[in-house]
């Protein structure tokens, strides 16, 4: 049996390659003398490990472009145009004549108001008109006749100046009448209430059968013109200097884009920036900004929170790279890996100035041809070699 196992195991060694020999184990390759080192031929070299191959990364190839610093600002909208319905006369309300929440043109008649006084009103001013012109009528005539009798002594100059005055007098009379007359005539046209603006009227304060008194300070209704709705912004003085100049070049005129709500839906129009307030708030230091948005569906409403992101200046020939690029370092610097001409990777710092989009804007380090890794980061490491594909930026966006 230990003959057998003996012979087993002789035969497993030298079938792998080695060789036994009085008890002692010997590489095939060994020499016939103990402690003797193989030739060089005799040596069976193992496979060395092949080179790792250039890094794949995509790379953005920096040139200067216009970039446009915005800022966001927190506002309101109000309305482009706001009328107060108010009667100018007092009386009895006969009748409302427009629908609450519709839409009413300029001019359409909103109310009607008792108009039997002032009619009666009117009509007596008109009788005391007549009245005014008959008076002068009598006069007239008269004064011609004395006038030729005063140069021959036919009639004293007292009665001819008194005849003058007479005559002064009931035309003045005229005049007051005329007044009297217009005077009705507006009160009498008051008693229709009409909108002095086109736009969408709310809620009545009042039905037919009330009391209204003229000048009140209850509005009867309110017409808004929400054709166009202004947003109101606040903006601190020291940034208002840079948005002045802008402001200043016809052909950088600011556009103003909005955003609505708590999750920032965007508005699909620009608004244009009108003016800005001639006095800073003591308190606060900011300056309000007025900006003019189209509204033709009425989907903005006076009094929505909103957000505009308002143009603050133009840079023409800036240098930008994609966000994902920069690296920061924990002491706050930050720095980017450039590929330079022979597929080298280089640690280059930068400063960047602001975020613009999905852009980094460089103030310094970078110059326009230098191509920045954007992906791939994590396979690169100082001076390695990488092999070049072009990002593509719209498929990131």
């Amino acid at each position: 049996m230990k003959r057998f196992l003996l012979g087993f195991v002789t035969a497993v060694l030298i079938g792998g390659g080695y060789l036994y020999y009085s008890g002692q184990l010997t590489l095939p390759w060994a020499g016939a003398q103990k402690g003797q080192a193989p030739s060089q031929s005799e040596q069976t070299t193992a496979p060395s490990a092949q080179a790792r191959p250039p890094a794949e990364v995509a790379v953005y190839t920096v040139k200067p472009q216009e970039v446009v610093f915005t800022k966001d600002l927190a506002g309101r909208t109000s309305a482009y145009q706001v009328a107060e319905i108010r009667p100018q006369v007092t009386g009895i309300i006969l009748k409302r004549m427009f629908t609450q929440g519709s839409l009413v043109k300029k001019g359409q008649q909103l109310y009607q108001i008792d108009p039997a006084t002032y009619k009666a009103a009117y009509e007596s001013a008109a009788a005391s008109l007549v009245r005014a012109r008959a008076d002068v009528k009598a006069v007239e005539p008269k004064l011609a006749r004395y006038s030729r009798l005063v140069k021959m002594g036919g009639v004293s100059c007292q009665v001819y100046d008194d005849t003058v005055a007479a005559l002064a007098q009931a035309q003045a009379d005229v005049a007051v009448a005329k007044a009297n007359l217009t005077s009705a005539k507006i009160n009498l046209n008051y008693t229709k209430v009409f909108s002095p603006i086109s736009g969408r009227i709310g809620k009545s304060s009042v039905t037919e059968g009330a009391l209204v008194t003229a000048n009140q300070t209850t509005a009867l209704a309110v017409v808004q013109n929400l054709g166009r709705i202004y947003v109101d912004v606040n903006q601190s003085s020291e940034e208002l200097l840079a948005l002045k100049k802008g402001l200043n070049n016809p052909g950088t005129n600011s556009m103003v884009s909005l955003f609505i709500g708590k999750d920032g839906t965007p508005y699909d129009r620009e608004g244009k920036l009108l003016f800005s307030d001639a006095t800073v708030d003591q308190s606060t230091g900011m300056v309000q900004l007025r900006v003019l948005f189209p509204n033709p569906d009425n989907d903005l409403l006076p009094g929505l929170f909103v957000r505009a992101r308002v143009e603050q200046s133009r840079q023409e020939k800036a240098i930008v790279v994609p966000q994902q690029s920069v690296i920061r370092n924990a002491d706050g610097s930050v720095f980017v890996w450039v590929v330079d001409k022979e597929n080298t990777v280089k640690h280059r710092d930068i400063t960047v100035l602001q975020a613009v989009k999905a852009q980094w804007v460089v103030s310094s380090g970078l110059a326009p041809g230098d191509r920045v890794v954007v992906e791939g980061l994590q396979k690169i490491s100082n001076h390695a070699k990488v092999t070049t594909i072009k990002f593509n930026a719209s498929a990131n966006s």
